[in-house]
């Protein structure tokens, strides 16, 4: 892989409507999205082998960047992957990635694949690693899913079992959260509860889940199949630093039912409130004080912890 450019300088926009055109970071350069190619040998996509991070962008902050970054490292240590750059050299390609495309408030999709090789399983035909880096903006649940509430339900799809892909690697396969998310569409729900294979909550397609009782939070721990968040860690600090006690643990349907809240995290949703199980309602059937509490002290800090572009 080439080495990341030193000189930043392949902003183009369009004088007459002040459009700048997106440049997509493929492997040392940024190139226009139309040219930011992969070869249909690459071992990302026959095989989903490769690791990526879903960051948030606010105000020209780059959310808990470092913790991207170390996860990131992490789970490529995990599947042998070498990454072809230091933390320091993809920190400054992740925030140029947003200067090069305007970024103010988005969504950066950061993938490293195992690259280009044979049609065998093994990534011993594959010498050279893939980075490959998106910035854009995103789009969120719609405005009133905040203030009113989700409606989710439990789907058959089991999560995959951490004795056969730790969750903690944010794989390129996410076709086991696929399935979920297209049962959940089946349902007319935006958002599903997986169960493991022990019938404990997991996590839903993309988000961790909370839920409050009796002045506590509650959220299933990672060794039920769940990912360990960002968003999640920083919900957990935020609520320790409001002194409410958190228990990572085992949670069933029955608790998520009965419970005073609910909410989920994830770096797309942010915060958001669960007020429907099933067709069980929760708690009042309204988002709750405890919700509402950790969502604005959640907005508080997200342009206080980060990289500034």
């Amino acid at each position: 892989m080439r080495s990341p450019p030193t000189d930043f300088s392949l902003q183009v926009a369009d004088e007459q409507t002040g459009i700048t055109a997106m440049k997509i970071f493929l492997d040392g350069e940024f190139l226009e999205k139309e040219d930011a190619k992969i070869s249909v040998f690459d071992h990302g996509l026959l095989y989903g082998d490769g690791i990526f991070e879903g960051i948030r962008v606010y105000r020209k902050c780059v959310y808990r960047l470092q913790e991207h970054l170390e996860r990131l490292w992490h789970s490529a240590k995990d599947i042998l992957l070498e990454i072809p750059m230091s933390p320091k050299e993809m920190e400054e390609a992740v925030c140029e990635s947003c200067r090069q495309n305007g970024i103010v408030d988005g969504y950066i999709r950061l993938l490293v694949t195992r690259g280009r090789g044979d049609l065998g399983l093994s990534p011993d035909s594959c010498p050279s690693p893939s980075v490959i880096i998106i910035a854009d903006t995103i789009s969120l649940y719609p405005e009133d899913h905040y203030t009113d509430g989700l409606s989710i339900v439990t789907v058959p799809t089991r999560r995959s079992g951490p004795a056969a892909l730790n969750p903690a690697i944010k794989s390129l396969n996410y076709l086991n959260n696929i399935l979920a998310k297209m049962e959940a569409a089946q349902s007319g729900a935006l958002e599903a509860i997986m169960l493991n294979d022990q019938g404990y909550v997991a996590e839903c397609t993309g988000d961790n889940i909370f839920i409050v009782h009796k002045g506590r939070m509650y959220t299933p721990d990672v060794s039920n199949g769940a990912l360990r968040g960002i968003t999640r860690g920083a919900v957990i600090e935020l609520a320790e630093s409001e002194g409410i006690p958190v228990k990572e643990c085992n949670l069933t349907r029955h608790e998520i039912w009965n419970a005073d809240e609910c909410f989920l995290t994830g770096t797309a949703a942010e915060l958001i409130p669960v007020v429907k199980l099933d067709g069980r309602v929760i708690g009042p059937g309204k988002p709750g004080e405890v919700t509402k509490k950790l969502h604005a002290a959640f907005h508080e800090e997200v342009s206080t912890r980060g990289v500034l572009l």
